[in-house]
């Protein structure tokens, strides 16, 4: 038998239920971008990580193709889809992404493909290529303390510290630490020398769409890049059997470094498991791995892969917000909404650039104002006609020289 005070809900003791709590923030809706909110630029910046240096001015917009790199389809800005495709998961919060086949490249389903967004630390996708292709892995470097104080995430590199290049890879690649960057980068030749090569890169592969600022994604003046990029530099890494077997490596030891003699009482760090940070790779059934991406001024951004009955899908994620379920459970839904559209499927292609051959070939041409800014190589046409004007220079020079030795040689016999 209850006692004492009896409450309203005529329970001893109880308490009215409290009101629920009061909130102001919008619930979520997936951002719509058929208005082509990106099309040069992206979302103005935040904060100030991409001011110009004193004395220099912020880059142009990188320049837009004339046709839609990968098909006419790509072209679109809101959502692009194969007809008869069943309706998309829900809760993909990303402005824009890319759903292809890993191993054909052919585009199954997109959302504003080539809109611009900058790509925060997936960029390190690009450092990762060139590094690989420039780098013996076996080398062993001593860390400096701009290593160890690179801005940012890091791996736990520090000074004094002694890496292989593979190690420097793996901090890359598993921890996304720009400590590991800025090591590799000054290999490279230096902060600058790097994005130069990144971006060399980025245009070889067809990736119009992209000016990297900074080895490590770190957001800089001019960054670009777009959903499609992504998806092609990642296309492209996937086939590097190292850079796969960095994405797929779920824990390694990582070593420690010596302690700093200038600090008092300071001492050594040892060594310890380095964890791979994608969650893919835990929670995903066929996960092949990818990489993560995260700024103030890039929101989240996101790549990963997975083979799943010897079919290979890739998905890149860029404007993204980790609600309502986090960047690696939205491609994990894309990619379930890939495996379950035939194998056939297409709208574009991130190998086939045949639709871009209108517009002229681009180099990158790096400057300290404007890192991988765009000057256009010579057109077809220009080609064409430097060819001509080198056969009649060629032809009249040869004229020229058989006079000059008739010449000589009738001079000669005079002399005889």
């Amino acid at each position: 038998m209850f006692t004492g005070v009896v409450g309203t809900s005529g329970i001893a003791g109880a308490q009215p239920a409290p009101p629920p709590p009061t909130t102001t923030e919008a619930p979520f809706t997936t951002p719509n971008t058929d208005s082509c909110p990106f099309t040069s630029l992206p979302a103005p910046a935040i904060d100030l990580s991409e001011a110009p240096a004193p004395g220099s001015t912020a880059p142009t917009a990188v320049p837009i193709p004339e046709s839609p790199v990968g098909g006419d389809k790509l072209g679109e800005c809101g959502v692009v889809l194969p007809d008869g495709a069943p309706p998309l998961p829900a809760d993909i919060a990303a402005s824009g992404w890319v759903l292809a086949d890993a191993e054909t490249g052919e585009v199954l389903a997109a959302k504003d493909p080539h809109g611009r967004y900058r790509p925060a630390s997936t960029i390190k996708m690009l450092l990762a290529l060139v590094a690989l292709d420039e780098l013996d892995l076996d080398t062993e470097i001593t860390a400096t303390a701009e290593d160890a104080d690179a801005e940012g995430s890091a791996v736990g590199i520090g000074k004094g510290g002694k890496y292989t290049n593979r190690q420097l890879m793996q901090g890359l690649v598993m921890a996304s630490g720009n400590d590991a960057a800025h090591a590799l980068a000054r290999q490279l030749g230096g902060d600058a020398a790097a994005v130069s090569k990144m971006n060399a890169l980025a245009a070889d592969l067809g990736a119009l769409d992209t000016r990297t600022a900074t080895p490590s994604g770190l957001d800089g003046p001019g960054m670009s890049s777009s959903p499609y990029d992504l998806a092609v530099i990642f296309h492209t890494a996937l086939q590097n059997p190292t850079f796969a077997g960095l994405i797929h490596t779920e824990t390694v030891e990582f070593p420690g470094f010596p302690k700093d003699p200038t600090i008092p009482d300071d001492q050594d760090r040892p060594g310890f498991t380095l964890a791979n940070d994608n969650q893919l790779l835990y929670n995903y059934d066929g996960a092949l791995g990818g990489k993560t991406g995260f700024t103030d001024d890039a929101r989240h951004t996101y790549v990963g892969a997975a083979e799943r009955n010897g079919r290979k899908l890739l998905v890149t994620l860029m404007g993204g917000e980790a609600k309502p379920i986090r960047p690696w459970e939205q491609a994990a839904r894309l990619l379930d909404y890939g495996y379950a559209l035939p194998a056939s499927t297409t709208v574009g292609s991130l190998t086939d650039r045949s639709t871009d051959d209108a517009t002229p070939d681009v180099t990158r041409t790096p400057s300290a104002a404007a890192p991988g800014s765009i000057s256009a190589a010579p057109t077809a046409t220009d080609a064409e006609s430097d060819t001509t004007d080198r056969i009649l220079v060629g032809a009249v020079g040869a004229v020229v020289v058989i006079a000059l030795v008739a010449g000589a040689v009738a001079l000669n016999r005079r002399r005889r």
